[in-house]
């Protein structure tokens, strides 16, 4: 009897911490998004519902340029470092563990590495080759930092992918690009798609290192947002916050429910094949 009290109590406690921990994580973004519709400036008065600040938005030609740039430099960083991510994540796979494990500490430094020194570190890398900076030295730096996100999303799906079937798809005559495309490419894909969409939304987010190899001339959103705080907070920034925050949410739960979608329709088409 105690023994199950004790189990509700602690149950009821979790669950209280849970919900604690989520209010104070979304609480703000929540007061955000309703004040992106508030048609009063004032942080302290409703004053209606309007989509006034949305229309501002999309109305700034300022604020139009710097998405582009960052969709452009998200969507590119992301396709290239997936490509070059998966190259490397095949290669590491086929190592032996101690220059395995050497080339994985090398590659996890962009991660483990505070945002600010590898921001310096690239920016004065650029200016000693005597490289100007902007577009391309902010695309550079994205996939920089992003490409060890694709190798670790793509590594776990090639441990699990067999080398016979691959060996077996060369004795059968297929050359080694049509045997990869044919055999191993659809086993790793979710790890590729996972990826790509974390390296997106890495990208989409950054600051820190795109604010020190940007240079003059070229914004993001987040730069932009972060120039334009300094001046006063504009309703008008709550919207744009807000629709970030949306993308970025939708491209995670992609990537969360993307590999289990995978799994379901693998597992109806062997049903089906049966």
């Amino acid at each position: 009897m105690k023994i199950g009290i004790l189990k509700r109590l602690e149950k009821i406690f979790g669950d209280f911490y849970l919900a604690l921990i989520l209010i104070f994580l979304y609480a703000p973004i929540l007061v955000m998004v309703v004040l992106s519709f508030n048609s009063s400036k004032s942080r302290t008065r409703w004053g209606g519902f309007t989509w006034q600040w949305y229309t501002q938005l999309f109305s700034s030609s300022m604020i139009m340029d710097a998405f582009k740039n960052t969709v452009i430099i998200a969507l590119l960083s992301s396709i290239i470092a997936s490509i070059i991510g998966t190259a490397a994540a095949i290669a590491l796979n086929d190592m032996k563990k101690l220059p395995k494990s050497m080339l994985m500490g090398a590659t996890s430094i962009p991660m483990l590495n505070a945002d600010i020194v590898t921001g310096i570190s690239l920016m004065l890398a650029f200016i000693s080759f005597g490289i100007s900076l902007g577009f391309k030295t902010v695309l550079v730096s994205h996939i920089t930092f992003n490409i060890p996100y694709v190798i670790l999303s793509v590594l776990p799906k090639l441990k699990k992918t067999s080398r016979y079937t691959y060996e077996a798809a060369l004795d059968l005559g297929a050359g080694p690009l049509k045997a990869f495309f044919a055999v191993v490419f659809p086993d790793i894909f979710p790890g590729i798609l996972s990826g790509f969409l974390l390296a997106f939304t890495m990208s989409l987010d950054d600051f820190i290192i795109t604010h020190f190899t940007k240079g003059a001339g070229i914004n993001t959103l987040s730069t932009l947002i972060y120039s334009e705080v300094r001046k006063g907070i504009k309703p008008s920034m709550y919207a744009l916050s807000s629709i970030i925050f949306l993308v970025v949410l939708i491209l995670l739960l992609i990537t969360n429910f993307a590999p289990n979608i995978n799994k379901v329709h693998k597992n109806t088409k062997i049903k089906g094949m049966r």
